[in-house]
C-alpha cells in the first residue's frame, strides 16, 4: 500500500491544482482579485494532499522518482480537463510532447544507465 498511497494522493493534489489553476479561464470577466482568492483556498486543499504524499513516498521513491509520477499524472490530470472542462482539443504535436515527457520518465525509472 506505500507504493500507492503517494500515488493516490498525488492524483488528487494535481486534481485540485489542476482546478486551482485552470478552472477560472471559463470565466474571464471574473475578477483578478476574486479568481487569486478562490484559487488560493482550492490549491490550499492541493497543498495538503502533495505534502503527505512526497513525505510518504519518499519511504519507498527517491525524490526524482516522485517528482517524475508527479509529472505524469500531471499531464493525464491536465488533458482529462481540458478536453472534459475547457472543451479544448488535444492536438498531435500535444501527443507528441506528452509521449517524450513520459519517455524521459521511463529513463528515470528503468533506463539503460
Amino acid at each position: 500500500m506505500h507504493k500507492f498511497l503517494p500515488i493516490v494522493l498525488l492524483v488528487m493534489s494535481n486534481v485540485f491544482m489542476t482546478i486551482a489553476w485552470y478552472g477560472h479561464l471559463k470565466f474571464p470577466n471574473s475578477p483578478l482579485a476574486k479568481v487569486v482568492l478562490i484559487s488560493w483556498s482550492i490549491a490550499l486543499v492541493e497543498y495538503c494532499l502533495a505534502v503527505p504524499a512526497n513525505r510518504i513516498g519518499h519511504a519507498v521513491y527517491s525524490a526524482a522518482e516522485l517528482k517524475t509520477i508527479q509529472e505524469v499524472i500531471t499531464l493525464v490530470v491536465f488533458a482529462g480537463f481540458s478536453v472534459l472542462y475547457l472543451k479544448e482539443a488535444l492536438t498531435v504535436n500535444h501527443a507528441i510532447g506528452f509521449a517524450l515527457i513520459c519517455a524521459g520518465a521511463y529513463f528515470v525509472f528503468k533506463g539503460p544507465f
